[in-house]
């Protein structure tokens, strides 16, 4: 009887507390009678406070059996809060509930209020309770990456990856953003990267990467519809390596390095990587500063269109495909990013080594070009910190703008340190 008491207990407290349980209580000297549900887990309530925290699990709405505590509504009738359980409730309220099978908007209508970017006028738009349609790309028409107010372009080029971003390689045709990459045909580059703060060494490649100018996205719904380019032209079923996003990205790293990817690659047709990073002062990757986590389309993802998002809220990111919930991490390791970041997309290739993206880097042909039909932001409503402020630039603090560039014709000056030396610079050209 006690065992399966304590087995039950499981069920509500979680793996970890239910073995404690069973290892504390013997069959014979544990009686259910003896100690009630809410008993047994008050005398753990100092134990389990040092396993888990409200501050490192979110302020989740459910019962989670693998935390160490609750942060839940309904924690206190066990007696399994979390030591911080009043910091819960502070919490934004949970986003709207979904649909079965997937997070579908409960309607669709024509925006109220200022839209950024170029909406179209004839398009109604899905709605989400609780936020804000804020920014709509349709890609009906070139941006003009060096005067646009919320868009420009990228001068960068990963340490690992096999690319250069040039503004060149960014176009627009058909209603549709396209980002090609290729071996260079030409196009001059200078060492230095305003983007990557700092110098990049010759690149074999060459392609793009489209960026919000500022850091001044938050909280929100991010979504996105591409098509990920073929490995081979024709023939969407050869695998090779490429790397095709739509992510949110500090790229002051230096000083607060903060990340939410979605990451579509080119080991299999349907694989996507969800991915979340948080750390400061640092500029190299590790595996302590990051959770990733595989999710998969439907279909093939170089053959069609398929839908990528995000939400991003105070307590949870949770990422979606195609309108279907794939995965939602609620902090811990590591916690949700709390700064605001620009939205960024790219297409670039892994070094020889192909560490990621896929090892078939053999079978890559080029030119390879991913394609964007629009992009949507929806603006949580109870963003605290005034973000977006597009047009003025007034919700930007001193750190917002710290080593903030893009490329050498943004205007933007490299406010800002890193290990005491200043930015280098470009010219623009």
């Amino acid at each position: 009887m006690a065992r399966a008491f304590a087995l039950l207990l499981t069920l509500v407290v979680g793996d970890d507390l239910g073995a404690e349980l069973l290892n504390d209580c013997g069959d014979e000297t544990c009686d259910s009678s003896d100690l009630s549900l809410r008993q047994l887990r008050a005398n753990l309530t100092a134990e389990k406070a040092a396993w888990g925290s409200c501050q490192s699990y979110g302020c989740p709405t459910t019962f989670h059996r693998h935390h160490s505590c609750q942060c839940n509504s309904k924690c206190s009738n066990y007696g399994n809060c979390c030591a911080d359980i009043a910091s819960c409730s502070k919490s934004p309220s949970p986003a709207a509930p979904v649909a079965p099978g997937g997070a579908a908007p409960a309607a669709t209508a024509k925006p109220a209020g200022r839209v950024y970017g170029h909406p179209d006028a004839s398009k109604e738009y899905p709605v989400y309770p609780g936020f804000t349609l804020t920014v709509v790309e349709e890609f009906n028409a070139p941006l003009d990456l060096d005067s646009d107010p919320i868009w420009t372009w990228s001068d960068g080029g990963l340490y690992e990856g096999a690319v250069r971003f040039v503004k060149e390689q960014i176009s627009f045709s058909d209603g549709k953003m396209k980002i090609t990459a290729k071996p260079n045909p030409g196009i001059s580059t200078q060492e230095c990267s305003h983007a990557e703060v700092g110098k990049v060494a010759h690149k074999p490649l060459v392609s793009g990467e489209l960026r919000a100018r500022r850091n001044m996205f938050r909280y929100g719904r991010y979504e996105v519809r591409m098509k990920a380019p073929d490995v081979q032209p024709g023939n969407p079923d050869v695998n090779g390596n490429f790397v095709a996003t739509m992510f949110v990205f500090r790229d002051a790293k230096f000083h607060h390095w903060r990340e939410i990817d979605i990451e579509v690659t080119g080991d299999r047709k349907n694989s996507v990587t969800t991915n979340v990073l948080s750390a400061d002062n640092t500029e190299w990757w590790s595996p302590r500063i990051a959770a990733s986590r595989e999710a998969y389309v439907g279909g093939n993802a170089r053959e069609d269109f398929h839908t990528y998002g995000f939400e991003w809220l105070p307590n949870k990111v949770t990422w979606f495909i195609d309108g279907k919930v794939v995965r939602t991490h609620y902090g811990g390791h590591p916690p949700i990013p709390d700064k605001s970041a620009k939205i960024m997309m790219n297409l670039w290739i892994f070094g020889p080594k192909a560490n990621f993206g896929g090892k078939e880097i053999h079978n890559n042909r080029y030119p390879m070009t991913s394609e964007y039909d629009w992009f949507r932001f929806y603006k949580w409503d109870d963003e605290p910190g005034g973000y977006p402020c597009i047009g003025s630039d007034s919700c930007l603090t001193q750190d917002d703008r710290y080593l903030d560039g893009n490329n050498p014709c943004d205007g933007q000056p490299m406010q800002g340190t890193w290990k005491g030396k200043g930015a280098c610079t470009a010219s623009c050209r």
